[in-house]
């Protein structure tokens, strides 16, 4: 299979400076109501990572999410949120980014560049074979993601990743992908747009399924 990065095509919109506000909403709006149905496409490798999770969380297992940018902020929100509406132990789902937890606010150069720290990060947190940890990038070509997904391959840890390119590194790297092709984001390589979305969207299906 021929990897093509759908997400950073060029948009489907031409001259966007020149649209008018009600223009731009309504387009947006028109590119956002074709996510949920690529989310629907996906729904049987989103079921087959989330009764992994649930095996190994009842061996005392832990879930991991890790990702840069976007999507690694998009994973320590759906983990914060688990606590306080489930009423389940803070450690039991976790959000790592690359960078750091100052990177959740301010962009760290070269973070996701680093594909050997993602395991270091993970070591931190007595990562072991009970655990699942998932990489979020929307690309699929993250090396802090890919890197820190194979190390956990190398032990026998539990990999998933939700990407939005068919075919990624990270798709192939994971062993229970999910892959939610939006195409092209409305506004080119924008991808905490579509993919930012899709990616929530799973996230929010994936802990509220646990």
């Amino acid at each position: 299979m021929t990897f093509t990065k759908t997400t950073e095509q060029s948009s489907k919109y031409e001259h966007l400076e020149k649209m008018s506000v009600q223009e731009l909403l309504s387009n947006i709006n028109q590119e956002d109501k074709t996510v949920p149905l690529a989310v629907k496409k996906a729904l049987p490798q989103i079921e087959t990572l989330v009764t992994e999770i649930v095996a190994k969380m009842k061996l005392g297992g832990r879930l991991f999410y890790i990702g840069a940018g976007t999507s690694g902020r998009l994973g320590i929100v759906d983990a914060s949120e688990c606590p306080p509406t489930f009423g389940v132990s803070s450690d039991l789902v976790n959000g790592i980014i690359a960078g750091g937890d100052k990177a959740i606010r301010r962009a760290v150069e070269n973070a996701e560049d680093n594909a050997t720290q993602a395991w270091e990060d993970l070591l931190e947190q007595n990562i072991n074979e009970n655990d699942v940890v998932i990489g979020i990038a929307a690309s699929g070509t993250t090396p802090y993601v890919i890197g820190g997904l194979e190390k956990c391959n190398q032990n026998k840890i539990s990999t998933g990743c939700i990407t939005c390119n068919e075919g990624s590194p990270l798709a192939l790297t994971a062993k229970f992908p999910i892959v939610v092709v939006v195409g092209p984001e409305f506004v080119t390589g924008s991808s905490r747009m579509k993919a930012g979305t899709a990616q929530k969207l799973v996230l929010n299906m994936i802990s509220t399924a646990l």
